[in-house]
């Protein structure tokens, strides 16, 4: 595929584009909370800035300085833009994680990442006091609705400093889902997360007026690259829920008169599941992004219900930006990840990193600048840094193919291929054929040892509940849409597929079964 031209680094810093925000119009809201008793508070970009700048003060009193790393260990609420903006105004570096992880996963990251202060809240407290326990250089513990956030944030002198104005200075350490190894930071500066916010806003066209729903977890990079700094870039505003919802959804889009929204698979299946509601249709809702395969029917039945748009995206955690996203106006194809957005590089490659022929399944690379418009690299790890990002192209381990009209399609993880007898099968080939069956909600497959074939295709499945079902019959029918060796030698049914906190499915956990 014809690489395009990379656009310009940039050259500013989040605090730098809040602080102007704030400067042009204070009075404009910049977030709207909708809190678990159903209360709306909303900030302006004039108190955010305010509140950055009070928790700017404690880090730095705390010892958290330009360059130093603190934990953030919080569900969906203001305080974590407090603590993310907050960071960039003092130089440090924000560490968030999953609320749902253990003292165990916690303490690796505190350690790994040398955090110096972990920020929580009471409900996570007690995992977050055990992790620190085992980290020898988080000694502080403050926790939000608590007296000690409340009277450090009241009593913190202001800082002597001024912010430090470096694009390519760090600003977060995000942790990737690990499967059979301990999880990599990626590094993430300034400079990247304010590309990643630039390249949505213009395929979404954002404006002011528009207002991001963000109901996905917001130590993921989805809800901080792509809705929470294309509604900075852009001066627009932010809806936020604790969490997701999906008995809800549609009702918190109109109560928080949202315009775009951001979903992965596995929830989109969820609302679908639900009963229709009034409020279905009854949103400001202009344009959904989504990441991760539907069906054709789900797709169509989800743009019918709540008549809006989906697109379609991709990204990882180290691409920061989407390289690929369906367009917002002209011809989209839902099914594949989309097109290259304007600036990006790609290539598809085979093992030995050549170039392949259009149509044709390779491995995709995402060029850029390392810490510019690409993650800077992986925290204390230069080996896989370099691995990752060799010859400035990131390698992001997953099979594409490219059609004639330049829509790039995903065919599978390269983890995930199965070697069956000298063939290799792709799994979400089979996923999509098994998601089709009238019986099956959803589905995962992978492949287990097989003393003959070197491996065997074995699908999970999780029923609908609405047509009967057979396990042979599910047989019969992949072998009626799939050549031979892709067709599945042994079906499981299940109750619910094992995920990480944004919807992947730990297919790691189903080989381990």
């Amino acid at each position: 595929m014809q690489p395009l031209r990379q656009s310009s680094p940039g050259q500013d810093t989040v605090h730098g584009v809040l602080r102007r925000r704030a400067r042009s119009h204070p009075d404009r809201p910049f977030l709207s909370f909708l809190d678990e008793s159903g209360a709306v508070t909303t900030i302006s970009y004039g108190e955010m800035d305010r509140r950055a700048e009070r928790m700017a003060d404690l880090l730095v009193s705390r010892g958290v300085g330009p360059g130093s790393r603190f934990h953030v260990h919080l569900t969906n609420r203001p305080e974590f833009f407090d603590a993310w903006f907050g960071a960039a105004k003092a130089g440090a570096v924000m560490v968030p994680t999953n609320p749902l992880s253990t003292a165990d996963e916690l303490s690796y990251v505190l350690a790994h990442a040398e955090c110096r202060l972990s920020l929580t809240q009471p409900e996570l407290l007690t995992t977050a006091q055990v992790a620190a326990i085992d980290s020898p250089c988080c000694e502080q513990l403050l926790v939000t609705g608590e007296q000690s956030l409340e009277r450090a944030l009241a009593t913190a002198p202001p800082r002597p400093a001024q912010p430090v104005d470096d694009p390519s200075a760090p600003l977060g350490v995000l942790y990737t889902s690990g499967t059979t190894s301990r999880p990599k930071g990626v590094v993430v500066p300034h400079a990247a997360y304010l590309h990643s916010g630039e390249v949505v806003a213009r395929q979404l066209r954002l404006r002011q007026e528009d207002r991001q729903l963000i109901v996905l977890p917001l130590f993921h990079g989805n809800a901080q690259y792509y809705s929470s700094m294309s509604a900075l870039v852009t001066g627009a505003s932010i809806a936020l829920t604790p969490r997701f919802s999906a008995s809800r959804w549609s009702e918190q889009a109109v109560r928080l008169e949202a315009t775009v929204a951001s979903l992965f698979a596995a929830p989109i299946r969820m609302i679908l599941a639900q009963q229709p509601s009034a409020h279905d249709a009854g949103h400001r809702l202009r344009a959904v992004m989504f990441a991760q395969n539907v069906t054709d029917t789900q797709l169509a039945e989800f743009e019918d219900r709540f008549r809006v748009p989906l697109l379609q995206l991709y990204g990882m955690t180290e691409t920061v930006a989407p390289p690929l996203m369906n367009p917002l106006h002209g011809r989209r194809r839902n099914q594949s990840m989309g097109r290259p957005v304007p600036g990006a590089r790609l290539r598809v490659v085979d093992e030995r990193l050549r170039d392949v022929v259009r149509g044709r399944s390779g491995e995709l690379l995402v060029g850029g600048v390392p810490g510019r418009t690409l993650m800077a690299g992986y925290l204390g790890d230069p080996e896989a840094t370099a691995e990752a990002l060799g010859g400035g192209w990131l390698r992001t381990g997953d099979h594409v193919r490219v059609d004639s009209d330049g829509f790039v399609h995903f065919v599978d993880r390269g983890k995930d291929v199965i070697k069956r007898a000298g063939e290799n099968v792709s799994s979400s080939e089979i996923e999509r054929v098994v998601d089709a069956h009238p019986a099956v909600f959803e589905s995962a497959v992978v492949g287990v040892p097989d003393p003959v074939r070197d491996e065997t295709v074995k699908v999970f499945v999780v029923l609908n509940g609405q047509h009967p079902f057979t396990e042979d019959e599910l047989i019969e029918w992949c072998a009626a849409r799939l050549a031979p060796f892709k067709v599945p030698g042994c079906v499981e049914v299940v109750d619910g597929l094992p995920r990480t906190s944004v919807g992947k499915i730990r297919k790691a956990l189903l080989r381990g079964r």
